[in-house]
């Protein structure tokens, strides 16, 4: 197939791109740079079946030659407000991502009668009140807080996926993704993983906020681009979560990485910052996941940290 993927320079979209070129796909990569890098996609350059585009999604976009899929993934991610990449940062940019993106890439799919993917998110659960979460779970989000930008410009972006699905005929699948953690993550993204690890390998205490009994389910970057990839090839219309989920406590995941940075500095409790009504739990039901399209992650969580160590340690010039 010829795909489009919108995001491409973003650390989940990078590696869609390097999976769809290994399964002998061609790959048109989009992006306009706010949040993603250039350096994602530098080993890509010089294959003949990648080409680049940079581009704004919430404009009307044009791409020359036929397309077989199209796969929205283009939007800041990080809901930290000290990152000026986080979505906090960038409200409009998220919501635009979220609403004029997506009309404008289902329209391309529509163009070219092409098959049509959106990356969804845990968020659209909001600090949920059913656990751990099945996607026929509503969700319990609050709209004007100060997550609502991503929340719910993904929740607005399901509704017009689905819209396009029962009213045009579209031939649409949605992913909800849970957090994912792996090589190409920005060191400045200012989320758990990144702030975690460079501590550790700083040997300096790890910050918990809070208690550290807030839990997440964390599945490493390959795992979840293989059960992407067997969602975009099936025939599956309705959302399907992608995720681990094993619930580990922030304060259990701090203590994995000190003990495999051998990071003797310990912890540094802090008060709870977590920005609006960010989930004090969040865990995947993957019934539906593993039904449908026989996945379920295989990569441990202490495998897809050394590895994740191993990236963030030549980053730093510590390798």
């Amino acid at each position: 197939m010829r795909i489009l993927i919108t995001g491409a320079a973003g650390f989940l979209g990078s590696h869609l791109s390097d999976r769809l070129l290994a399964e002998g796909h061609e790959v048109v990569g989009m992006d306009n740079f706010v949040t993603g890098s250039r350096e994602n996609l530098t080993h890509l350059i010089k294959d003949k079946q990648f080409s680049f585009i940079r581009h704004d999604v919430s404009e009307s976009i044009t791409v020359s030659g036929k397309l077989d899929a199209v796969l929205h993934f283009a939007s800041p991610a990080s809901p930290n407000p000290k990152s000026p990449f986080g979505y906090p940062n960038l409200p409009l940019e998220t919501l635009k991502a979220g609403s004029l993106g997506t009309f404008n890439t289902l329209d391309l799919a529509r163009k070219f009668n092409a098959r049509y993917l959106f990356a969804s998110t845990s968020e659209i659960y909001g600090d949920p009140l059913e656990h751990p979460q099945i996607e026929t779970y509503w969700g319990h989000v609050d709209p004007i807080g100060l997550r609502s930008m991503y929340d719910e410009a993904k929740r607005f972006s399901e509704a017009t996926v689905m819209a396009y699905f029962r009213s045009k005929n579209t031939d649409t699948r949605i992913v909800r993704i849970f957090n994912t953690y792996g090589p190409r993550m920005r060191l400045d993204d200012g989320r758990v993983v990144p702030n975690l690890i460079q501590q550790a390998l700083r040997s300096e205490p790890l910050s918990i906020y809070g208690d550290g009994l807030q839990t997440r389910s964390f599945c490493y970057v390959e795992d979840l681009v293989e059960g992407i990839y067997r969602l975009l090839i099936s025939n599956e219309h309705q959302p399907v979560n992608i995720g681990n989920p094993l619930e580990t406590t922030i304060l259990d995941f701090a203590g994995i990485i000190s003990r495999l940075t051998n990071n003797p500095a310990g912890f540094d409790y802090q008060p709870d910052n977590r920005l609006g009504n960010d989930p004090q739990r969040r865990c995947p039901d993957i019934t539906r996941a593993r039904s449908l399209l026989g996945w379920e992650p295989k990569i441990g969580l202490e495998e897809g940290l050394l590895r994740t160590i191993a990236y963030f340690k030549s980053k730093m010039g510590l390798a």
